[in-house]
């Protein structure tokens, strides 16, 4: 269906600027498009979209003449699209015309663009959201996900829209989005078995999906997210691992992101768990301090053998000892530095790093120990063990640290796949050696420049 010519220039006009070529002659080549292929077309401007995003660029090209109208209309080019800011400027509001014009754009798509859609986005939406996800979740049968960033007036109606309609629907990102915490609650009780993936953002009121999920609403989850405002001061999450672990035994990827967790205890005292058996990335990175404990982290990943992502950075009262004891053999990226600013609590020195890397030394492809305060001899001892086994590592960042010349001989000579090598602020290297070596070439001139040193 061939869109209505105000549809298009309402698209086209608010949801993005245009995207005319500087110096293209009209004249000249208004007519070579016209001549190829609509398979061909469809092509081009897939490539285009999975830049640039569907809209508003395939509104703007259906308008340019009947074959490229076809080209753009094709359903395979609108299985995911992101609208962003919409018809409002900055500190004005919207007038009732204007929603009109909003209305009749998203139910047109909706009805006319979306059939095979897939994935969905709103962007800074303060209004129409609802009625948005309601056209969408109508018409749109394939509907696989959504996510609403910066979004608020997202009430329970959009909720049970979604659940009659979207049974397609597995994944809901709804971070720093204000929306009616009851309706998604309601939601998940009656529909969270078909939900497998679920992101949000810490808040006093959004806890409690936490808790529905410990109650084992969405069973089949395999992502969860929990992030915080980086202006927030209140980053504290009580959250009970065994409970989690017993709601959603099939969580093959964690993440919280600059809160610190407070692990509890289950009310009726039960010390068995099934643990995560199928997870494969733990994030507990913060740029504050953290709780995390050696006991703590054992507690989540006592039965995680397939884990492959260890996020720590900001874990200051994590040791060697206790990655040690992780039941993880194939570990590939450990990311374990130090970036708040503040060193209260921790110890003057750190030792012992030798056996992180002796225990995944065949496996990590990437590593991050910045800042962290181990000795020099401990580090010349962890990058001797890391050089004669790995043949993986493609990342080392070691900023910040006592790493000496040694060590990052040690490092660079016998690490081959190596394509990026952080040295920055190492207050033990010469000056001129403190620098971050990207590709191999560069990380190859660093060794020639060891070499004439000996």
């Amino acid at each position: 269906m061939r869109a209505p010519k105000s549809i298009l220039q309402d698209v086209d006009r608010n949801f993005g600027a245009m995207l005319t070529p500087a110096g293209c002659n009209e004249i000249d080549d208004q007519r070579w498009g016209q001549n190829l292929p609509v398979e061909v077309l469809v092509n081009i401007f897939q490539m285009v979209v999975s830049q640039d995003n569907a809209v508003p660029f395939l509104c703007r090209v259906g308008r340019v003449c009947r074959l490229w109208n076809a080209a753009a209309s094709s359903p395979i080019l609108w299985r995911t699209v992101t609208l962003g800011h919409c018809w409002i400027p900055p500190g004005k509001s919207q007038l009732p015309k204007t929603e009109k014009k909003i209305q009749d754009t998203v139910t047109w798509l909706a009805q006319n663009r979306f059939s095979q859609l897939r994935d969905f986005a709103l962007c800074h939406w303060t209004k129409n959201v609802e009625f948005t996800l309601q056209a969408v979740s109508q018409f749109c049968p394939h509907l696989g996900s959504i996510k609403l960033s910066y979004c608020s007036g997202l009430t329970a109606k959009a909720f049970q829209s979604l659940g009659l309609h979207s049974r397609a629907l597995h994944s809901i990102n709804i971070q720093y989005s204000e929306f009616q915490v009851e309706g998604l609650l309601e939601y998940l009780e009656n529909y969270g078995c078909q939900i497998k993936e679920i992101s949000f953002t810490h808040g006093l009121k959004n806890d409690k999906l936490l808790a529905a999920l410990n109650r084992g609403c969405c069973p089949d989850l395999e992502l969860l997210e929990v992030n915080t405002k980086l202006d927030s001061k209140d980053g504290e999450l009580p959250v009970c691992i065994q409970a989690l672990q017993t709601g959603c035994p099939k969580l093959k990827t964690f993440r919280m992101l600059n809160v610190r967790p407070l692990h509890k205890t289950m009310r009726n005292g039960v010390d068995s768990s099934p643990g995560f058996p199928c997870l494969e990335e733990l994030c507990i990175a913060t740029t504050s301090y953290s709780y995390m404990t050696d006991k703590d982290l054992l507690d989540i990943l006592f039965a995680s053998t397939k884990l492959r992502v260890l996020d720590l950075r900001g874990c200051s009262r994590i040791t060697p000892y206790g990655l040690a004891q992780l039941p993880c053999p194939d570990l590939e990226c450990l990311f374990w530095g130090q970036y708040f600013n503040s060193h209260i609590g921790l110890p003057s020195l750190k030792r012992d790093f030798h056996q992180v890397t002796q225990l995944w030394g065949q496996t990590l492809q990437q590593l991050d120990i910045a800042n962290q305060v181990f000795t020099e001899e401990d580090l010349e001892l962890a990058m001797g063990y890391l050089a004669a086994q790995t043949k993986t590592l493609r990342s080392l960042n070691l900023s910040g640290t006592r790493i000496t010349l040694r060590g990052v001989r040690y490092v660079i000579s016998r690490m081959h796949a190596l394509d990026y090598l952080n040295l920055s602020s190492c207050r033990y290297l010469p000056r001129g050696f403190k620098k971050i070596y990207r590709g191999q070439e560069e990380i190859q001139q660093l060794l020639d420049k060891l070499k004439e040193l000996v």
